[in-house]
């Protein structure tokens, strides 16, 4: 009897087969770019101001003044940088219709005047683009209300791995993938019609339940049917066409100027992936861990055929090479030092790491500058860091490039935050390699955290761990937008100090490379500690058993 590993070797480790799934299921991280970062285009906030009575606007219309000398004259002016701009949430509130106001704006002063909110509403400066932000007034007082479309996508993150890790392990990869991408079709396409702001809120939970799940799903997928010399460079580059969606949002973003039409385009790709149900198949080693050995076969002959590849004798019989595994539980990921140690940390690199990568993107959203230029420079730069991560793990190890890609990213951020404005280039230049740094760690913390945990509690503990990744995102946008308001470099200096700590952090982590992966808590607290050979382990098991035992065969537990 052969274990799927060894069936592999017969079948190809990454032969035709498996690089047109690989090639089919990388499309997935293309539209999730969008769904993830796309709050930088469709949330966007314009310049506003508030909409004047119509008896102001008369008076502008009458006196000859121009739009923009009308907002410095009619509404406060409030300090913005150092530099007097007029108010966007405030304005003036005077009779229009007074006699003693003239049309000479040098000598209309309106200082002592009564300061009120926006009573009829804002003006919008449009540049071309609708978004959610101004179609629904989502600013000053109700500017919060924007933070929450980032935020409640993430709380369907958190939900959705959890739920649908559970059912892909229940009724298959195959099947999670197509219930999530009819989901995500669905949602995507209702959130983009919704007529009132709330609704948009529910189906961005739902949109994020259904995409994280099935974009997992496709991850774990692939690294099941693959070689196990195959696996990290795949998942890597699956992980890397995430980046081309990066590239791809902006451009979507410069032509379809509405946020509805943007949101349809996204999620249509979602209801072309349910066609994927006839051209993936379902994972043999799934199959094999359900003991349904002949669909497994049958799908393994196939992948064969297309490989071009013959099974041998041996691998006409499938064995489980999971074997029954140890019941975790929750605690163990706490109960030992080591164990408590390695999930402390990682909770926290998780965290960071979602918090400072989404961080960094919105804020070219508030930056001032050109925002498609912008985004589609920082999304240039993570190319190199999967590039970086191939060349560097298995030279360097792991230990050293992922603490040194946290210490880059914390300290690309505090420097940017001291450049002046008026440097503005050098201030991106340094913002871009702080995005390099912390694109590099959050790849890196995927396969470092699966190397670290015994292999019961390690599907267990890389959940556990990855949820913080999730809060970190809900906890993003209103750490970035309110703290803004306070100051705007404010969310450079948090950003730069979480992932200061993260990288001195990583270093308190043993080295994984060349290592064998942990089987029992035993092998994480004692590293050092040598196991006996396969030879010597029977012998050893043999002295200890009585021979009454073992000639009738009785178990022992040890």
């Amino acid at each position: 009897m052969a274990t799927f590993d060894e069936l592999l070797e017969d079948v190809g480790s990454f032969g035709r087969c498996q690089k047109r799934i690989f090639g089919l299921l990388c499309l997935l991280s293309l539209p999730f770019a969008g769904v993830y970062v796309g709050i930088v285009f469709q949330g966007y906030s314009p310049g506003h101001w508030c909409r004047q009575p119509a008896a102001a606007a008369d008076r502008m219309r009458a006196c000859g003044w121009s739009s923009e000398l009308g907002r410095r004259v009619t509404l406060p002016q409030v300090n913005v940088s150092g530099v007097p701009q007029p108010s966007g949430c405030t304005r003036y509130e005077v009779d229009w219709n007074g006699t003693a106001l003239g049309c000479d704006a040098q000598e209309l002063n309106l200082t002592g005047a009564r300061v009120t909110t926006c009573q009829d509403g804002w003006e919008f400066d449009y540049e071309g683009r609708r978004s959610f932000v101004t179609e629904f007034n989502l600013v000053c007082a109700d500017a919060w209300w924007a933070d929450m479309y980032q935020s409640l996508l993430n709380l369907g993150f958190l939900v959705g791995s959890f739920a649908f890790g559970y059912f892909a392990d229940r009724f298959g990869r195959k099947l999670s993938f197509l219930l999530s991408n009819i989901l995500n079709g669905i949602a995507g396409i209702v959130l983009a019609v919704v007529p009132n702001y709330s609704s948009v809120l529910v189906m961005r939970v739902i949109l994020g339940f259904g995409v994280k799940g099935g974009w997992m799903t496709s991850y774990v997928l692939l690294t099941e049917i693959v070689g196990v010399e195959y696996r990290r460079t795949v998942g890597i580059l699956y992980q890397m066409f995430f980046s081309v969606g990066i590239l791809i949002l902006p451009l979507l973003a410069y032509f379809i100027g509405d946020w509805r039409w943007l949101q349809v385009v996204i999620s249509a790709p979602y209801l072309l992936f349910i066609g994927y149900y006839w051209f993936v198949p379902e994972s043999p080693r799934w199959l094999i861990s359900q003991n349904k050995h002949g669909e497994a076969l049958k799908i393994t002959e196939a992948m064969a055929k297309e490989n071009k590849r013959e099974l041998s004798k041996k691998c006409k019989t499938l064995t489980n090479d999971e074997g029954d595994s140890t019941s975790a539980s929750l605690l163990d990921l706490f109960r030992t030092p080591n164990m408590r140690k390695y999930t402390l940390i990682l909770m926290y690199i998780w965290f960071t790491s979602a918090v400072v990568y989404q961080g960094l993107i919105m804020r070219l959203g508030i930056a001032g500058g050109n925002i498609y230029i912008d985004f589609l420079i920082s999304g240039l730069v993570e190319f190199p860091a999967a590039f970086l991560i191939l060349f560097t793990i298995e030279r360097v190890g792991r230990r050293l490039p992922f603490a040194a890609a946290n210490i880059v990213a914390g300290a690309s951020c505090l420097i940017a935050a001291c450049i002046p404005d008026s440097m503005f280039w050098f201030k991106t230049v340094v913002a871009c390699v702080g995005r390099l740094g912390i694109t590099m760690g959050l790849e890196m913390v995927v396969f470092v955290n699966t190397e670290l945990y015994p292999t019961f509690v390690r599907n267990l503990g890389v959940s556990v761990c990855s949820t913080l990744c999730d809060i970190g995102g809900f906890v993003c946008p209103f750490l970035l937008f309110r703290l803004a308001e306070v100051w705007m470099e404010l969310p450079l200096i948090v950003f730069g100090a979480l992932a200061l700590v993260a990288g001195g952090l990583v270093l308190l982590l043993p080295e994984t490379k060349g290592a064998p992966l942990p089987d029992t808590i035993d092998d994480v607290e004692f590293p050092d500690r040598k196991k006996p050979e396969d030879g010597e382990e029977k012998r050893q098991m043999k002295s200890f058993l009585s021979p009454d035992v073992t000639n009738n065969k009785e178990t022992t537990t040890v």
